[in-house]
């Protein structure tokens, strides 16, 4: 049995860790940019908005449903709640993802004073004369001189025109969200620029204006009325739930960060930059790293974190002597390897963070009530991290009853530029309380 089941099985039946294909979507977002609204804006972490309606309509019994999303992103829990017409709150501690959700929940205003608001961007657009040389290098790398005087002559109206109004919002995320097509850099999978790849098609910056403003106007037009079930999105920590009320939620759907050194600060750096919300990814750390989730070597410098401190922790008294050694392991190989990276800080911080987590969710969770984590496991230098394990630990010392983990689909099997050939998988974590 491979080292990941075995530790996986320890916890979980056997039977629970086979693959649910018919429903392993539950862990992209590439099928809602096919979606009404979802499509706005394309942020990678994220879930499919159609598995979590089911997730939401199987929980609708004979009591009233109250959806949380603490790790809420751009929303997608959000929308699907309201598609629904369940009451809804969701929080996220990044910034300018906040300010995404937020437009995307502007989508029952008017769609006329959208339009009204749109025309006069336009216009004062045109209007304007382009200064595009106060642009970061990176901005210049990843577009023609052209189509940088189009964009920044937008970005001039919309800073002009903003006043915080829904149809200001949806016109901020319509200049925002046309930025990756404007550019001919390419982009990795997971939203990161490469500007030494470049695409073969581009659209002109006010052509895609246009096109987004028409698919935006289009689907505020047809989207059906929450009934008064209107979601609640809050800029805010998971490991506080500040702003939830006590006893909310009946049923959590969610997606934490990974313990896999995927950056979320460094996603929408592009759009940060030309946005002139920071000059570049030195300043990614004071304005977003440190509201997020330690999930991330750059979250950890080496002399930022005491390791030990860390350890003696109460919240994570648990899986103490496990994830001690863990973190012993991943210090050891560290020092075999060329990065260096702070790996064992990651993991020690990351579930001190989650172990808050759990414990904020136990205040604002009812009784009874339902939460799905969807989560992935991890081996950074290929020391294995049993994430469902150590999580479905934490939840119950935090005051929950039981967990149940259900596998979806397996990772990191194509060998190909992998740094390490350790089998990680992942699925969806059920926790009652």
């Amino acid at each position: 049995m491979p080292r990941n089941d075995w530790r996986q099985a320890l916890l979980f039946p056997r039977a629970d860790l086979q693959p649910s294909v018919r429903d392993a979507a539950s862990s992209t977002f590439v099928n809602n940019m096919r979606l009404p609204v979802h499509r706005w804006f394309r942020f990678s972490a994220g879930f499919s908005a159609k598995w979590v309606e089911s997730v939401i309509q199987n929980a609708n019994g004979n009591r009233p449903v109250r959806v949380l999303d603490p790790f809420a992103g751009s929303g997608t829990t959000l929308l699907a709640a309201e598609d629904a017409g369940v009451l809804s709150m969701g929080i996220d501690a990044h910034p300018f993802v906040a300010r995404i959700a937020q437009a995307k929940l502007a989508r029952h205003s008017d769609p006329e004073e959208y339009r009204a608001f749109a025309d006069r961007v336009r216009h004062i657009a045109r209007q304007r004369q382009p200064d595009t040389g106060h642009y970061p290098a990176l901005i210049h790398k990843c577009y023609s001189e052209e189509a940088l005087r189009q964009l920044d002559v937008l970005r001039q109206a919309i800073d002009h025109l903003y006043d915080d109004s829904p149809s200001a919002k949806l016109a901020w995320l319509t200049v925002v969200g046309i930025l990756r097509a404007a550019s001919h850099a390419g982009t990795a999978p997971w939203q990161y620029v490469l500007p030494r790849k470049t695409k073969k098609k581009t659209l002109p910056p006010f052509d895609a204006f246009d096109n987004l403003f028409n698919t935006i106007y289009e689907d505020m037009q047809c989207s059906a009325q929450t009934n008064g079930a209107n979601a609640v999105f809050l800029q805010s920590d998971a490991r506080t739930c500040e702003g939830i009320p006590d006893n909310f939620a009946t049923l959590v759907v969610t997606s934490p960060p990974y313990p896999n050194n995927y950056d979320y600060a460094d996603a929408t750096r592009l759009e940060m930059t030309f946005m002139r919300e920071i000059d570049g990814w030195g300043d990614l750390a004071k304005a977003v790293r440190q509201y997020l989730v330690r999930a991330c070597s750059q979250h950890v410098p080496e002399r930022a974190v005491n390791l030990d401190e860390v350890l003696s922790s109460d919240v994570v008294a648990p899986i103490r002597s496990e994830l001690r050694a863990v973190c012993q392991e991943l210090a050891r190989v560290r020092l075999t390897k060329g990065g260096k990276k702070t790996y064992h800080l990651m993991v020690a911080c990351y579930f001190n963070d989650l172990a808050q987590v759990w414990h904020a969710l136990r205040r604002v969770c009812a009784t009874p009530s339902r939460l799905c984590f969807v989560i992935g496991d991890s081996a950074p230098y290929g020391v294995y991290v049993p994430v469902a394990e150590w999580l479905s630990t934490l939840a119950i010392s935090a005051g929950f009853t039981s967990a149940n983990f259900e596998r979806t689909r397996d990772r990191n099997v194509k060998w190909k530029n992998r740094k390490h050939r350790v089998p990680l998988c992942e699925g969806r974590l059920w926790i009652t309380g």
